[in-house]
């Protein structure tokens, strides 16, 4: 069930996906070549297996100023976080397996947030236009994680 706000992230190792919505486009270099994003909504799936878990990893991802470390750090920089997703325990790879296997779910820029991936094409997907809140629980079904909604 969700819950309001991101209060209640659990601080415990895991994975965790953010929705990020982008109002304008974005261009930026990554790994030394120049990429773009077009507006929309993106899925972000990451871990967090250090001190403070899932709650100190989005919580460093939900500040507007901060030292760009990770790639989706361009993002989060310049676009709206509006849910995440906490799966206490999960693997991230397993949470874009699943998204990606919805229709419309797809992959902007290969590459991006899975340097250190073996199995995925990135860890950022781009989510249907015309997708919506309401339908963002069906992207990873059953699972036994937690969706955070921003308040």
């Amino acid at each position: 069930m969700p819950s309001v706000g991101f209060r209640d992230i659990p601080a415990i190792p895991g994975a965790y996906a953010l929705v990020i919505g982008l109002a304008g486009g974005l261009a930026f270099e990554l790994r030394g070549r120049q990429v773009a994003l077009v507006p929309g909504a993106y899925l972000y799936c990451g871990s967090a297996h250090g001190p403070g878990g899932i709650a100190a990893r989005v919580g460093r991802h939900a500040r507007r100023r901060k030292k760009r470390h990770w790639h989706v750090d361009h993002l989060t920089a310049a676009g709206r976080l509006a849910a995440i997703y906490a799966l206490p325990g999960g693997s991230e790879c397993a949470l874009v397996e699943q998204a990606l296997a919805l229709d419309g779910v797809g992959v902007p820029i290969r590459g991006f947030g899975a340097s250190d991936c073996r199995s995925c094409a990135a860890h950022l997907l781009s989510l249907p236009e015309k997708s919506a809140p309401a339908g963002w629980p069906r992207l990873f079904g059953d699972s036994a994680g937690s969706w955070h909604f921003a308040g």
